[in-house]
């Protein structure tokens, strides 16, 4: 499975641009996100296919971090620093990631948030940022931490992170679960989100960490091997896009593997969106069932963590 894992003011949403995309540019961006191809590759495949203004969509694709926050590091709800946590059996021992504490004393329900396959970029320091003005202790480890961490653009992160060894990749992120779960501002309680990559390892979390994991939202990640489903027992909900058939072909298998094993969760598919439709950075953010799937989680958590 691990081949596969200021104010809240919205900024102006950029979905409505996914209409004016031509679908075979999307394709062509999920390959290029998911696999080894390289820029210049993904520049020429999309010139290639001839469309008119292909040129200006592929562009509008890449990411714009700078745009897209919705949470502001200096927001006076949260107190966001970088914190190195010691991680055995990891790539190198030690690791580092974004703590998020919210106003006050705490003690706080702890929530690790998983990266894509690109390491802590802007996007998944927000998304932690936005769970520590709902009052959970966020942390976002950096799984790129031991060979320089995140380095300023997605296209370097991804190569960078196919190099890991997966397994000492996914002991180095359960560290970091592990580390927030027992911070001294932690209640204990311990939920965990992901995204793409992320949410793979979400379901692997819920997979091995048994009941010291309280609750689990992976965003359109790799189910886990139905082998594997009696060894969960925290409530997952499930957030999968709709157009999405490199996660979604798996999803009626996990599904049937919880219900058969008599395990909480929930299964949602948002209409109208692609893989990454909670990204606030390209035009596959869907504003309206992104928002609703946010307020979901933070539901989720409030009921299974507080």
């Amino acid at each position: 499975m691990l081949d596969q894992i200021e104010s809240d003011v919205v900024p102006e949403t950029r979905s409505k641009n996914a209409q004016e995309i031509d679908p075979r540019i999307f394709d062509l961006y999920d390959e290029f996100c998911h696999t080894a191809m390289d820029r210049r590759t993904f520049l020429s495949r999309a010139a290639a296919l001839g469309i008119v203004g292909g040129v200006a969509m592929v562009q509008s694709l890449l990411p714009r971090y700078a745009e897209a926050a919705i949470v502001k590091f200096t927001d006076p709800r949260i107190k966001a620093t970088y914190e190195t946590y010691a991680s055995p059996g990891g790539t190198s021992g030690e690791m580092r990631g974004y703590l998020v504490k919210p106003q006050g004393d705490g003690p706080f329900p702890a929530v690790v948030v998983i990266h894509e396959n690109r390491g802590l970029n802007p996007y998944i320091e927000d998304v932690a940022r936005r769970l520590g003005i709902e009052g959970f202790l966020a942390f976002a480890p950096d799984g790129l931490a031991p060979v320089g961490g995140y380095p300023g653009n997605d296209e370097d992160g991804k190569v960078m992170q196919a190099e890991l060894d997966k397994m000492k990749l996914f002991t180095d992120l359960l560290n970091g679960a592990n580390f927030v779960k027992s911070h001294p501002l932690s209640t204990g309680k311990l939920g965990a989100t992901g995204f793409c990559f992320g949410g793979g390892v979400v379901n692997a979390f819920a997979v091995e960490m048994g009941d010291a994991l309280n609750a689990g939202v992976p965003y359109y990640g790799m189910a886990a091997m139905t082998a594997d489903v009696p060894k969960i027992t925290a409530p997952l909900m499930i957030q999968n896009a709709e157009d999405d058939p490199r996660i979604n072909d798996g999803m009626p298998a996990y599904a049937e593997a919880l219900t058969a094993n008599g395990k909480a969760f929930e299964m949602h598919t948002y209409p109208g969106t692609m893989h990454g439709f909670h990204n606030t950075s390209t035009p596959r953010y869907n504003e309206e069932q992104a928002t609703i799937a946010w307020t979901r989680t933070i539901d989720f958590f409030k009921q299974h963590l507080t």
